[in-house]
């Protein structure tokens, strides 16, 4: 990636702005409480349910510390990451992904119809997996899905499937914190995830000559339930406000992990938790890595409201998707560019 080809460039009105905001107002919560083997008190459980409960409610973003997350299982999946796309271009590419293989490298994809400045490594946390070839329901095939893996660095398989074994762990507790905050039994999302389609992302953002035309990942809400994302120290990630619509860069805290509620959350929770757009700025001297973590369902789910959070009073403000569908439309616009805009959830609304 040397100089900025067209492609990449934004709309004047989504480029990032050189002076930004910091956004100190992001939540901070300590998980410690349900990882402690002493007793908990429940006010003190109690104020952990509220603390992310409001955090999903005004600001669909938090960072959590004292997950329980290994420092070294985080250490080992940075360094093997940074091993691999240190190789060249042509050894990357040999696990290139494609609209058939849909987990390995990548370093063309597009949000909203531009390119984003960056190249990827996708590997799904549960696999191999059989899966419909097609979200069709009268569709009887059935593809197995497995990862592509490259022969370096070697340890870099051993080392996903560990870390992807932890970030399914630390979903797991923080979809039941976020169930209560709900008034829904803790485990209510649990079903939902029997056979996850999940996948972890290795995300490398080279320095890039123009930072003021060009965007890491532009604007966008993530479609799956719940996002997990470990940053490094240069940062880059911005929300946008749900109070005045401004940018706000998320500072990294170290060994920090920062959540973020999905357009599925969104859906279930009937738009009491909303899904927020965000996006990740560039620089022109810094390399930057992340990995993100997608909690996904299966393709065969069903997403709409839950029976439980709507009534006569508050009826379900969606009609039911199928997720493999969607997923399917939303993943052609990696690999091309779109007439239309991808499918969203807001087409799944109900008129009021």
């Amino acid at each position: 990636m040397g100089e900025v080809d067209p492609a990449f460039i934004q709309e004047p009105e989504h480029r990032p702005k050189i002076s930004y905001m910091e956004g100190k107002g992001v939540p901070l919560i300590d998980l410690s409480p349900i990882l402690s083997s002493n007793n908990v008190s429940a006010i003190e459980f109690e104020g952990l349910v509220k603390e992310v409960g409001d955090a999903c409610k005004e600001w669909g973003f938090f960072q959590v510390i004292n997950h329980g997350v290994p420092s070294e299982k985080r250490e080992k999946i940075d360094g093997a990451s940074r091993k691999f796309f240190a190789q060249s271009l042509e050894e990357k590419r040999k696990v290139r992904r494609n609209e058939k293989k849909v987990t390995g490298y990548y370093d063309t994809e597009h949000t909203k119809n531009v390119r984003d400045w960056k190249e990827v490594f996708d590997f799904a946390v549960e696999g191999p997996s059989i899966v419909p070839a097609s979200h069709e329901p009268d569709d009887r095939e059935v593809i197995e899905l497995n990862n592509q893996w490259p022969e370096y660095p070697p340890e870099l398989r051993e080392t996903c499937q560990d870390y992807g074994q932890e970030m399914v762990k630390l979903a797991y507790k923080l979809l039941e914190l976020i169930a209560l905050s709900l008034d829904l039994p803790a485990d209510r999302f649990h079903g939902f995830f029997k056979d996850q389609t999940s996948f972890i992302r290795l995300n490398h953002y080279p320095p890039c000559p123009t930072p003021e035309l060009a965007l890491g990942v532009g604007r966008h809400k993530d479609a799956g339930a719940l996002t997990i994302l470990a940053q490094d120290d240069v940062g880059g990630l911005e929300v946008k406000q749900k109070t005045d619509g401004e940018w706000v860069r998320v500072k990294p805290t170290p060994d920090a992990y920062i959540i973020n509620v999905g357009d599925i959350i969104q859906v279930w929770s009937n738009d009491t938790y909303e899904s927020v757009e965000h996006r990740v700025i560039v620089n022109s001297e810094r390399e930057r890595y992340s990995y993100p973590f997608f909690l996904l369902p299966p393709l065969s789910t069903m997403v709409e409201p839950l029976e439980e959070l709507t009534n006569k009073k508050n009826p379900a403000k969606y009609r039911a998707y199928n997720w493999g569908e969607f997923i399917s439309n939303r993943s052609q616009s990696n690999f091309q560019k779109q007439k239309v805009e991808n499918l969203q959830i807001s087409d799944f609304k109900i008129s009021e």
